[in-house]
């Protein structure tokens, strides 16, 4: 079984992903068993947090739920020092993580979260039963992730406060309707013994992943053209790093593929429109005709874990 400990005696426990890294997980039981189980990847600089009110919502109409904070990412730990980030760690980690259930799940990637996704199914075929991509497609607008990566770069230093923080993020999603709190962004940013905030991530990140990450668009693609189970590709109109190019290149990999879209959401898209964003979603799990795949998700986890789930 793959090595695991409760934490506080609640839904929260740690799990050992690639080389024993642990990594935070959250689950969302339900008391229903009317659909599949879901897992939640979320994407670059997010928590499992951000999945906490679509996973919460879905639970309660059967299917269980589990997410999880992306090694270097919130309360999962980061890589040592000397070790280098890899994409091949973060596939290895989804691929641990999805063949701890009993049956394949539906993925639910939201951009980085996707895109490993991608890989992990293509390195595996059958370990998700369906996937829902959230505003990630193999090839991406240049212009969009430069923006992502100023916003995610601008303050080295940290911030003042959480106060200084919620000012920054609110000039950066000015479209929302509200502004994150000082509190809720607690969830999202450590402070140092400076007394400075600093976001939860490991700034490593950026050089060792995000930086060159389109030198990657080719295999990713190549990726996705393997891939067989069913796919909802979920794209916010407003988002500046999917776009109608790369949708179309897209479904011409995945011809199968489905489209949902959400006018109005930019590429945070379960953010700006979680109703809508969960709404889809639940619509798309009720029209799945679910298959499970219980041996080829579980070798998958022992060959990278090296321990049978």
């Amino acid at each position: 079984m793959v090595n695991s400990s409760y934490l506080d005696g609640d839904s929260v426990r740690t799990l050992s992903g690639a080389g024993g890294l642990a990594l935070a997980v959250s689950r969302f039981p339900s008391g229903r068993t009317e659909g599949p189980s879901l897992l939640f990847a979320h994407g670059f600089g997010q928590t499992r947090g951000a999945w906490a009110r679509t996973a919460q919502a879905l639970a309660a109409e059967g299917h269980t739920g589990i997410s999880y904070d992306a090694r270097g990412h919130g309360e999962s730990e980061r890589n040592p020092v000397e070790l280098p980030y890899t994409g091949d760690q973060f596939a290895d980690d989804l691929i641990i993580v999805a063949g701890e259930q009993t049956e394949a799940p539906v993925l639910i990637g939201a951009s980085m979260g996707g895109l490993f996704g991608l890989i992990a199914e293509a390195r595996w075929p059958g370990l998700f039963s369906a996937m829902v991509l959230v505003d990630i497609t193999p090839r991406w607008e240049e212009a969009g992730l430069q923006r992502i990566l100023g916003f995610i770069t601008a303050f080295p230093q940290g911030f003042d406060s959480l106060e200084h923080a919620a000012d920054v993020v609110a000039a950066y999603l000015p479209h929302r309707r509200s502004r994150k709190t000082p509190e809720e962004l607690r969830e999202l940013l450590r402070e140092g013994q400076d007394g400075r905030w600093r976001w939860h991530w490991d700034a490593r990140l950026v050089d060792d992943l995000v930086r060159d990450c389109a030198q990657h668009q080719d295999a990713i693609a190549e990726a996705a053209r393997a891939i067989r189970c069913p796919v909802l590709l979920v794209s916010g109109g407003r988002s500046d790093l999917v776009s109608a190019r790369t949708i179309a290149e897209f479904q011409a990999l995945v011809p199968h593929a489905r489209h949902a879209h959400l006018p109005q959401a930019t590429h945070m898209l379960a953010g700006d429109d979680n109703d809508g964003f969960t709404g889809v979603v639940r619509d798309y799990l009720a029209e799945l005709s679910t298959t499970s795949s219980p041996l080829s998700h579980a070798a998958a986890a022992e060959a990278i874990s090296g321990v049978s789930p």
